[in-house]
């Protein structure tokens, strides 16, 4: 029987060290490392190679969203589980957009968790109900990761001639952008946009 390797990515020590006991009664599965915040959790995976990382969504330094799409990248043959407390659908598709094999609740069962990341380990996906529910509830918009970028610069009160500046793209570019954000989310203009994308958790500023 293989051994599950596990990084565990929380930056609440209390709930990793209870993790750790929990997954340390399993014969299959062991902790091979903890980290606080996301940059932390990219590095120790660097270092680590671990099969799983059990990451936290909203995390201090760096999110979960933004860590699990540096890990992948990184290091394709580690997979990512997601465990939070809380997900709106946008964060939740961001997460699986970012490449995360699965999402689970804080708060489910053990015996859920832990087939989670047997699951995950196997090359499935573990999406809890309640995650299915929410994206089936009120699904996000499509957006790519370049209007993504677009539509946080304009949340910070960027111009589209600043944006253009800070993402080495023409105006005219990030105008067309502009247009096609506003048609996805249903805005009649920026100011709605930014109130809409954060209303739905779409950026965060």
């Amino acid at each position: 029987m293989e051994t599950i390797r596990i990084l565990l990515a929380d930056d609440h020590a209390l709930l990793r060290m209870g993790l750790a006991t929990l997954l340390e009664y399993e014969d299959d599965l062991a902790v091979v490392g903890e980290a606080s915040d996301g940059a932390e959790a990219v590095r120790l995976a660097r270092k680590l190679h671990p099969d799983i990382v059990v990451m936290d969504l909203m995390m201090p330094v760096m999110d979960g969203v933004e860590a699990t799409r540096r890990i992948r990248s990184e290091s394709p043959s580690t997979r990512v589980l997601i465990l939070t407390s809380f997900g709106t659908s946008a964060d939740i598709a961001r997460a699986l957009d970012a490449g995360a094999a699965g999402i689970q609740m804080k708060g489910d069962s053990n015996d859920g968790l832990i087939d989670a990341i047997r699951s995950v380990a196997a090359g499935r996906t573990a999406v809890a109900q309640e995650a299915e529910r929410t994206l089936a509830a009120d699904p996000p918009p499509s957006l790519t990761p370049r209007q993504h970028e677009i539509l946080s610069a304009m949340a910070r009160g960027l111009t589209n001639r600043e944006v253009a500046r800070q993402l080495g793209i023409s105006e005219d570019r990030v105008k067309d952008h502009v247009i096609t954000i506003l048609q996805k989310i249903g805005a009649a203009n920026r100011t709605e946009a930014v109130a809409i994308a954060l209303q739905k958790h779409l950026v965060k500023i």
